[in-house]
């Protein structure tokens, strides 16, 4: 009997150390996706593609419908939009969830600008320790 319970305490304390490990590298997964995600939004807001290109991996495609028709654009043509610029007033980038699976996972996103709300999904990937954005989809929305 007291071996079937120190069993159970050695099982009990290994699952429980095991979930805390786990919780802990969400932990340490979640700060550097926020971490790239900001980057991207501080590099989208003053158009500095050094930023945003460090967010995005090299094979990243943007995905969207600019008036009403499908566009692909590879990330160097993404970066071709932005010039630098200073930081836009009354803008701002929040993220709306994150979603992480071992070294994949999904972010909803927008970045508020006076006039304009844009939701974007980014499916990021965890490459050697960094995490990227591998694709994003977006859409947009007048405000005023």
């Amino acid at each position: 009997m007291k071996y079937s319970i120190f069993l159970i305490a050695f099982f009990l304390l290994a699952l429980s150390n095991s979930v805390s490990s786990q919780s802990s590298a969400l932990n340490v997964d979640q700060k550097k996706i926020e971490q790239t995600i900001q980057n991207y939004f501080d590099g989208w807001l003053t158009g500095d593609t050094t930023l945003i290109g460090s967010a995005m991996h090299a094979s990243c495609h943007l995905k969207y419908f600019p008036r009403g028709e499908f566009a692909n654009r590879t990330r160097a043509e993404y970066l071709s939009f932005f010039k630098p610029r200073p930081r836009l007033k009354d803008a701002e980038g929040r993220i709306i969830s994150i979603d992480i699976t071992l070294n994949a996972a999904a972010a909803k996103v927008e970045l508020e600008i006076p006039g304009r709300l844009y939701t974007d999904y980014f499916n990021l990937l965890r490459i050697k320790d960094r995490w990227y954005i591998m694709d994003k989809i977006s859409t947009n929305i007048a405000t005023e």
